[in-house]
This record gives structure tokens, sequence and C-alpha cells, in this order.
């Protein structure tokens, strides 16, 4: 099974939807991250979201950053992608876990709490849009379909699900968003009404089935734009892992020579570490002078 983000249009094209499946990006994060299934779950849905924005990104340069802060024992969740199907994310605790007592699923919202969604697109290292809404639920998809309504506004049904197995490892996950656009009638409406009406859990539909398959069948006259495969990619180098170094003082470089004899630091996203020798240190104090 292949992780994928599909794009396309129906309802004559006054309608268009994503689809995307996540569940090898997700156990990837999973296995990064060490998180529990509720943490697995909320990290899953952030990053099944982060996909079908950053597939909307024009540019190679382009990156879709998300993030949730809030008051729950989960009180930070970042997310960021780009339009090449590259997805990665992080959580404050991993072993974040809760089961909601009535229905006996996991309690996303329980563990997230109360807080902010936090969108921003960068062209390279520069925001080229920021916009902030309050969590409605702290379940995610209520959250992003909130966001799209009061930031972006446009009307969107959205649909996120993570599914873990016993062994904690992720069974499936993934992502469906519909939107109206511009042109859309009121029968439009009532036809995406009908399709996540009758739409099993998106967890549920990603276990045995491809993006594109779902794609396909949402509507009768689905018409498929463009298919993109993804991937949990950091993309972290030394050179990056330098540029933090440079943003130290001397004084604390200098410290760090003297008490350390070097300086080891550690991806946050994929737990990659990079050594940096005296030498290398110096240098940078150097370069200064």
């Amino acid at each position: 099974m292949t992780d994928q983000i599909v794009r396309g249009l129906a309802r004559g094209g006054r309608v268009r939807f994503f689809v995307t499946k996540t569940t090898n990006a997700v156990e990837k994060a999973r296995v990064i991250h060490d998180t529990y299934p509720a943490a697995s779950a909320a990290l899953g849905r952030v990053m099944s979201v982060a996909v079908i924005m950053g597939s909307t990104l024009k540019s190679d340069n382009e990156k879709i950053v998300t993030e949730i802060k809030s008051n729950g024992v989960l009180n930070h969740i970042l997310v960021n992608a780009d339009n090449a199907g590259n997805v990665r994310g992080l959580v404050s605790n991993p072993h974040a876990h809760q089961v909601n007592e009535a229905t006996g699923k996991l309690d996303v919202g329980g563990i997230v709490g109360q807080g902010s969604l936090h969108v921003t697109y960068k062209s390279g290292n520069s925001a080229t849009f920021s916009s902030q809404v309050e969590l409605r639920t702290g379940e995610i998809g209520e959250d992003f379909a909130y966001y799209y309504a009061q930031s972006e506004q446009i009307p969107s049904a959205l649909s996120v699900g993570v599914l873990v197995n016993e062994d904690l490892s992720i069974m499936s996950a993934g992502g469906i968003l519909i939107q109206v656009l511009p042109e859309a009638t009121e029968e439009d409406i009532v036809a995406i009404e009908t399709v996540f009406s009758q739409l099993p859990p998106v967890s549920n539909i990603m276990i045995d089935k491809e993006a594109i398959d779902v794609a396909t069948s949402l509507f009768e006259d689905s018409v498929i734009l463009g298919s993109q495969d993804v991937q949990y990619y950091c993309g972290c180098n030394r050179e990056q892992m330098l540029d933090v170094l440079r943003t130290l003082s001397s004084d604390d470089l200098t410290e760090i020579i003297e008490e350390d004899k070097g300086a080891t630091l550690k991806c946050h996203y994929c737990n990659e570490e990079y050594h940096f020798e005296e030498n290398e240190l110096q240098s940078i104090i150097n370069e200064r002078s």
C-alpha cells in the first residue's frame, strides 16, 4: 500500500477534493518519536491535513507549517509539509494517551485540550501568510475545518483519522477534504453533505484502499487532476545545524569548546545527531573576527 495525495474536481468543476493516505508516514513518525496511540492519532491527523495543504503550494520553495498550542497533556504539535509530498512532525509529549470512556475511542480532544491552531505559509525562510484560530474541539478535523471557514473563507468538509494496532503500530491513516468553489450551487453543497453522511471513518476506508480509488469513488463525475507520493522526510543536514550553532554568541561557543570539547546537535524531527569538533566551533568564532 502506497502513501499518496490525490487532487480532483467534481460536480462540473464546482467542487474540489483532496484524498490522502498517510499510513506509512504516520508509522515512521510513530517509530521515530515512540508515540502512544492517542498521541499517534493526534500527530497523524495533523500530518494528513498538512499533506493536503502542502499539495496546494505552487512553488517548490514553499512549505506549510501547522502548529497546535494548547493546555492539554499534549500541548504542542508541529508539522511541516511541501508540495512534493514530504511531511515531518513532532509532539511535545509522545507518551500522552487517553481513551474516551463513553465511546471507547482514542480521546484526542482530551489530550489536546483548549488552545489555538496556527497555519503559516513560508517561502524560503520568510512567512508569506500566517493565520490563527481557536481550537473548536481539539479533535483536529473540526479544528481545521473551522480554520478553512474562518481564515481562508472556504466552506470545507474534512475527515481525518488514524487507526492503531494492538502492538501500537499504525494500521491506517489518512484524510479527505472536500471544498466548494465560488460558483458552487446549493445542490452542490447538498451533494457534499450526502457524500460525507455516507462516508465510513476515513481510517477504516484506508485499511485496504488506495487514495486514488477513494478519490474516484467520491462523486460520479470525479476528475483526477494529479497525484503525488507521500513520505515522512525530514531533510535536515549538517549545514542547517551549523547555522543553529552560528546563532550562539562567541562566549557561549568558547564555553562549549572548553567544557565539552565539541558539540552534538540532535534533530527533533528525525533524531539524527550531528557532531561538531572543536575546530569547527572555533571557525565560527574566527569568522566573526
